[in-house]
C-alpha cells in the first residue's frame, strides 16, 4: 500500500479573473487570437496555399457521414483539432468572441456527429480501421486523443458554459472506463503516447466524479508493470508495428517510459513529450490522491530532466530519434531535437509541482521554456513555426546536405504534416494567464512577472491586483494591492535564479523581506491602493555548462534576465564557428528599437579566425593566424530566424 500523506494543493486563477495587459505578452496574446487561431482553422481545413495539407477538419466530416472519402494524415491527426478547440475555449474564456465562438460550435456539431453510439470518437478507427479499435495501443494514440479532446471540452465548458463537447467527453471517458481496468474482462493496458493521464484529472476537478481520477491512476499504475501490456498487444499482432517495421526481439520500451513501473523510474528517457505529458498526470494522480510514493518519484523525474538533460533555452530532448531523451549531459546543439511540445510539456509540469509546493526552481525551469522555446517555436507573423528547436544551425548542412541534420530546418515552417507543434503553441499561449499566479490559504504566489490585472479571494476577502513591468527587458516591477478591505495576508514574489540581488519597496519604503525556497514574501495588512516595488538586478551573464557537457567545452552563452541570446548570420555574417568572445570582453545591452519590433541586444568587441589566411590548406603546421577584431551583436534567441535563412548559435568560443 502506497504512503499516503496530506497534500493541499495550491489553485490557479481562472482566466477570466486575468486580464494580461503586458508590453511582451500582450503581442503574442493577440497575434494568437487575431492571426494564429483563424490561420489554423485555414490549415486544418486545408486552405493555405502551399502549406502541407492536414485533412483533420474533413476526417470528421467523413466520419460523420457528411462526406465520401478516405483517412488523411496521421493516425493522431483529431488532436491538432482537439487543441485548436482547447485554444479557442481560452480565448473565449479570457474574451468574448461571437464569431470565433460559432466556428467553433460548428465544428463541436461535427465532432459529436462522429462519435460512435457507444460514446467511441477516433476519425481514424472509424474510417480507415472499423472494429479495430483498441487493438494497437502502442502505436495508434486513440488514448491520446481521446485525452485532447477531453482537455477541450474542459476548457470549452469552462469557457461559454455550453456542455455540448463536454458531454461528448464524458459519454467517451465513460466508455473508456468499461474497457479499461483491472476487473476480469477488461484490458489491463495503456496508451504508448501518455496524454489522457492529465485529461481525466481536469475532467475529474470538473464533473467531481472520482472514476476519471481513479481510470487516470489505473493508466499511471499499470505503466511498465509485469507482464508487459506493450509486449503482449505487439505479440499478438506478431510485432508488426503500424509505421511499417516488425519489432525485433527487444522492444524499446524505455521509449514509451514503459520499461518499469513509473514509481521506480530513475531517469527521464524515451519521447520527450510523453514523459513531460506521463510527468504531468503523475503529478496530478499524487496530490489528488496524496500518494506520497509517485510525489517522490516525480520529484526525482523533474530533478533528472532539469538539471542534466535541459537544455540551456528550456529544451528537452536531445536526439532525433525517437524525439527523445538520450544520457546524462548529452546535449548537442546542432542535432538536437527539443520539440517545442516537449518544452510546453514541461510547462504544464512546472505549473502541476507550482500548485504543489511553491519552490522558485520550478517556476525558473517553466520561465526559462515559456521565453526562449516556446515563444521561439512561433514567428512574429504567427503563421510560421519550429518543431525542432536547435541552438546551432549551418543551413549548408540542412535539406539533405547531411542526413544527420535533415530533423533541422534553418526557416519557421508554414505547416507540418505532423502538426503537433503549432496548436500546443496556441493553447498555451491563450491560457497564459493561469501561469501567473496560485494562491492558497493567505499567501498569493507571483511566479511569472507579466502585466495585467488578476482578481482573486484570500482568506475570505476579495483582492485585485494589478502588475507592471518592462520585463523581460527590464528587472523592475510594480504590484498595486487592492483589497475590498483591509485584510492581512502574503504576497510572494520569485526572486529568479537569473538575478543575483533584489530589492524591495512597500508604499515607497524599503522591506526587508524574508525567503522561502526562492520567494520573498511580504505579509502584512494590506489597504486599498498599497505598493510594491521589486527591483531585480538583471545583469549580462557568461554562462557556462557542466564540464561532462562535451559540445560546450571551451564556450560560453550570454543571458540577461529570462532571455538566452544568440548569435544570427544577419548581425555577425557567415561562419560564426570562426568567431570568439574573450574572456575580458565588455558585454554591453542596448535598446534596438529598429529590430524585430524592439529588443534588447548584446554587444561586445568579439574576433573572428583570420580562414583566408589558410588558403586553400585543409591543414597545416603553421601557427594559428592572428584573429581579427570584430563586432559581436547577440539578439534574444526567440527572436532568430525571423529575418530569413541563416546561420545562428547560442553557444560561442570563449577566446
Amino acid at each position: 500500500m502506497a504512503e499516503t500523506v496530506s497534500m493541499e494543493r495550491a489553485r490557479t486563477l481562472a482566466l477570466p479573473k486575468v486580464k494580461i495587459d503586458d508590453g511582451f505578452w500582450s503581442y503574442y496574446i493577440s497575434l494568437v487570437r487575431g492571426t494564429v487561431v483563424p490561420y489554423q482553422w485555414e490549415a486544418l481545413n486545408d486552405r493555405v496555399e502551399g502549406a502541407e495539407p492536414s485533412g483533420a477538419v474533413r476526417n470528421f466530416k467523413i466520419a460523420a457521414g457528411l462526406e465520401e472519402g478516405d483517412f488523411y494524415g496521421f493516425v493522431f491527426q483529431d488532436s491538432d483539432v482537439a487543441k485548436w478547440l482547447e485554444a479557442v475555449g481560452y480565448l473565449l474564456a479570457a474574451q468574448p468572441d461571437p464569431d470565433l465562438e460559432a466556428v467553433a460550435d460548428g465544428m463541436i456539431d461535427l465532432v459529436a456527429a462522429a462519435q460512435h453510439e457507444n460514446g467511441y470518437l477516433n476519425t481514424y478507427f472509424t474510417i480507415r480501421k472499423p472494429g479495430e479499435q483498441w487493438t494497437n495501443l502502442m502505436d495508434c494514440h486513440e488514448l491520446y486523443c481521446a485525452g485532447h479532446m477531453i482537455e477541450a471540452g474542459v476548457a470549452y465548458y469552462k469557457a461559454t458554459g455550453k456542455r455540448k463537447l463536454l458531454d461528448v467527453v464524458i459519454r467517451f471517458a465513460d466508455y473508456i472506463d468499461t474497457v479499461f481496468g483491472n476487473e476480469p474482462g477488461k484490458l489491463r493496458g495503456y496508451d504508448g503516447h501518455q496524454e489522457i493521464e492529465l485529461a481525466l484529472v481536469k475532467l475529474y476537478e470538473t464533473t467531481g466524479d472520482r472514476k476519471y481520477l481513479n481510470l487516470s491512476r489505473f493508466f499511471i499504475d499499470q505503466r511498465g508493470t509485469e507482464p508487459n501490456f506493450l509486449v503482449q498487444e505487439a505479440d499478438s499482432r506478431n510485432r508488426v508495428s503500424h509505421w511499417g517495421f516488425t519489432h525485433g526481439k527487444n522492444i524499446d520500451l524505455a521509449y514509451f517510459q514503459a520499461h518499469e513501473p513509473v514509481r521506480e523510474q530513475q531517469q527521464a528517457v524515451g519521447h520527450a513529450v510523453r514523459f513531460a505529458y506521463m510527468l504531468s498526470g503523475m503529478i496530478d494522480v499524487a496530490a489528488e490522491t496524496g500518494d506520497g510514493e509517485l510525489l517522490a518519484a516525480c520529484r526525482r523525474l523533474w530533478d533528472n530532466m532539469t538539471e542534466r538533460q535541459m537544455y540551456i533555452t528550456g529544451g528537452i530532448g536531445s536526439m532525433a530519434q525517437g524525439e527523445a531523451f538520450s544520457f546524462d549531459y548529452d546535449l548537442p546543439n546542432d542535432t538536437v531535437y527539443a520539440e517545442t511540445c516537449a518544452s510546453i510539456g514541461l510547462v504544464f509540469a512546472a505549473q502541476r509541482m507550482l500548485r504543489l509546493e511553491p519552490d522558485a526552481k520550478y517556476a525558473d525551469a517553466l520561465e526559462r521554456a515559456l521565453y526562449n522555446t516556446v515563444v521561439g517555436g512561433m514567428s512574429r507573423d504567427g503563421k510560421h513555426f519550429f518543431y525542432v528547436n536547435p541552438l546551432e544551425v549551418d543551413p549548408k548542412a540542412c535539406g539533405g546536405k547531411n542526413k544527420k541534420y535533415d530533423h533541422v530546418k534553418p526557416v519557421r515552417q508554414e505547416w507540418f504534416g505532423c502538426a503537433c507543434c503549432p496548436p500546443n503553441v496556441a493553447r498555451l499561449l491563450a491560457s497564459l494567464g493561469s501561469y501567473v499566479y496560485t494562491a492558497k490559504d493567505d499567501a498569493v504566489y507571483a511566479h511569472l512577472y507579466v502585466g495585467g490585472e488578476a482578481e482573486l479571494e484570500l482568506g475570505g476577502t476579495a483582492v485585485t491586483l494589478v502588475q507592471q513591468s518592462d520585463y523581460p527587458w527590464s528587472g523592475d516591477v510594480r504590484f498595486e494591492v487592492k483589497p475590498e478591505q483591509a485584510a492581512t495576508f502574503k504576497l510572494c514574489l520569485r526572486l529568479p535564479d537569473w538575478s543575483p540581488s533584489a530589492s524591495i519597496r512597500v508604499n515607497g519604503t524599503d522591506f526587508s523581506y524574508q525567503t522561502e525556497k526562492g520567494y520573498a514574501v511580504i505579509e502584512r495588512t494590506w489597504q486599498q491602493g498599497d505598493t510594491v516595488e521589486l527591483a531585480l538586478e538583471m545583469p549580462i551573464m557568461r554562462i557556462r555548462s557542466n564540464p561532462l557537457v562535451r559540445g560546450n567545452a571551451g564556450k560560453v552563452a550570454l543571458q540577461r534576465g529570462p532571455l538566452v541570446y544568440c548569435l544570427e548570420q544577419a548581425d555577425n555574417g557567415a561562419d560564426l564557428h570562426l568567431l570568439l568572445l574573450p574572456q575580458e570582453a565588455e558585454l554591453k545591452a542596448r535598446r534596438a528599437e529598429e529590430l524585430l519590433d524592439g529588443i534588447v541586444v548584446i554587444e561586445a568587441e568579439g574576433l573572428r579566425e583570420n580562414a583566408k589566411a589558410w588558403g586553400s590548406s585543409l591543414y597545416s603546421t603553421a601557427g594559428r593566424p592572428a584573429a581579427e577584431p570584430e563586432r559581436l551583436t547577440f539578439i534574444p534567441y526567440y527572436a532568430w530566424a525571423n529575418r530569413g535563412e541563416g546561420e545562428m548559435t547560442v553557444w560561442v568560443r570563449e577566446g
